[in-house]
């Protein structure tokens, strides 16, 4: 015990210079004396994670605290129960932080508690930047778990055990009282295990393991990218309700997917530096663009079933069931009955003579004499008329077959357009059904 000679700090001072002088060693009486240091730590800011170097950045009061075997005194004979003095002059157990990856930018605090009864409470602020492995799958819904694992550099278990100053409940609790610095990241959990490792001497060695837990504040990511991806993709699902006869869909949908370019080239710094995984928001916003690209060739290709259908070939016979007789009632289109054609006889060709000779009259403008025909010029006219009637009956068949094949064609494209539109709604909700379940179980997750 250090004899004060009079009750003041100076008279204190005096008495510890000897122990002072033993500052560079374990402060035992006894080698063979297990030094005891509780250490525990509390988090005032999470200054930032970096997922491109998987880093988080965090700043934090790391407290230590054990007892010197060579320090006691009489706190009324010295007048005092503790004093500061410069960490220097004591033996300062060598805890490091194993996940350290640059050196320690916060301020220095040159002081330590000594108190009455040989213990000594060191306290000093500390910049982590440590390594963490960083899964970036869930973004902007993730939720990072990194550790800080802290042992004597020097020291095994037969000369120094690491302890708990307080229970990780209790750490948790007042780091988010008095965190003042988190950004867009919010602290969720504080969980310790001790871990005990042979050293290459054949001694061990112990390790406090703390896993701390963090959270991404989504809300930024879903205003500025979950949103007006989901109203643009809407935008595009309620573009099929346009006419296809009367307004230029494929227009519309090309300015779309120009707008939505832009959009990402814009918003891209939001996203998050792609590693070895790619986040679920990437595949959702690729999803998004994906579906205007293909609710765009859907288009050109109904475009082209409406307006060019003409120069087809008649509606095969395998997609005139398949299509518009089971499809199309699936959709509710069902096909329309053909017309009636109504087949003309000639039945006087006398009469119909007359008609070609007035149709003549009409062409030419010029009166037609009518003479009298004797019997063979009668009947050469009447081969040749038969002759032009056969020509004409087949041309109006090929087309009315024409027409019919074309409006054949153009009875697919509809059905075809509005079957593409309930499989566009359906791979939608399934889609984003499973993002959003996705996400959920990883917000819940804590």
């Amino acid at each position: 015990m250090l004899n004060c000679s009079q009750p003041n700090t100076l008279s204190l001072l005096e008495a510890l210079q000897p122990v002072f002088k033993l500052s560079s060693i374990r402060p035992v009486v006894n080698m063979s004396t297990i030094t005891n240091v509780s250490i525990s730590f509390t988090m005032f800011g999470i200054l930032g994670v970096d997922e491109k170097a998987q880093i988080l950045t965090t700043f934090i009061w790391q407290t230590s605290m054990w007892r010197n075997e060579f320090i006691s005194w009489d706190t009324e004979q010295c007048g005092s129960s503790w004093i500061t003095v410069p960490r220097k002059l004591l033996w300062v157990p060598d805890i490091v932080i194993n996940e350290f990856m640059e050196k320690n930018s916060a301020p220095f605090t040159p002081y330590s508690y000594l108190m009455s009864d040989g213990f000594v409470i060191d306290g000093q602020p500390v910049r982590v930047v440590s390594s963490c492995r960083l899964d970036i799958y869930r973004f902007p819904f993730d939720i990072q778990n990194c550790s800080l694992s802290f042992n004597s550099y020097l020291h095994r278990i037969t000369a120094m055990e690491i302890g708990l100053i307080e229970h990780p409940e209790k750490l948790l609790e007042y780091s988010k009282k008095v965190m003042t610095t988190m950004g867009e990241w919010e602290l969720v959990d504080i969980k310790m295990k001790k871990f005990v490792f042979p050293s290459g001497d054949g001694d061990l060695y112990e390790e406090l393991r703390f896993y701390v837990s963090v959270r991404r504040r989504a809300t930024l990511y879903v205003v500025n990218l979950l949103i007006p991806s989901c109203f643009l993709i809407t935008v595009d699902l309620f573009s099929f309700l346009l006419p296809p006869k009367q307004v230029d869909r494929s227009l519309f949908k090309m300015t779309l997917i120009l707008g939505y370019t832009v959009f990402l080239l814009i918003m891209n710094d939001l996203l998050p530096v792609t590693g070895n995984t790619i986040p679920l928001i990437n595949v959702f916003l690729s999803l998004c663009l994906a579906l205007m690209v293909a609710s765009l060739l859907e288009t050109i290709l109904i475009t082209n079933l409406l307006f060019g259908s003409a120069n087809y070939s008649p509606v095969p016979h395998w997609i005139s069931v398949f299509v518009l007789h089971i499809l199309g009632r699936l959709v509710r289109l069902p096909p329309k009955p053909r017309d009636v054609q109504d087949n003309t006889v000639i039945q006087n060709p006398a009469a119909q003579e007359m008609k070609v000779s007035s149709l003549v009259e009409e062409e030419s403008g010029a009166p037609v004499q009518k003479r009298p025909l004797n019997e063979d010029e009668a009947l050469e006219e009447l081969r040749c008329l038969g002759k032009e009637l056969q020509a004409l009956c087949l041309q109006l068949e090929q087309q009315q077959s024409g027409n019919q094949g074309s409006e054949e064609w153009i009875q697919v494209g509809l059905i075809i357009d509005r079957l593409l539109f309930a499989l566009y709604i359906l791979f939608i909700l399934v889609s984003f059904i499973t993002i959003i379940i996705i996400w959920r179980q990883s917000h819940n997750i804590a």
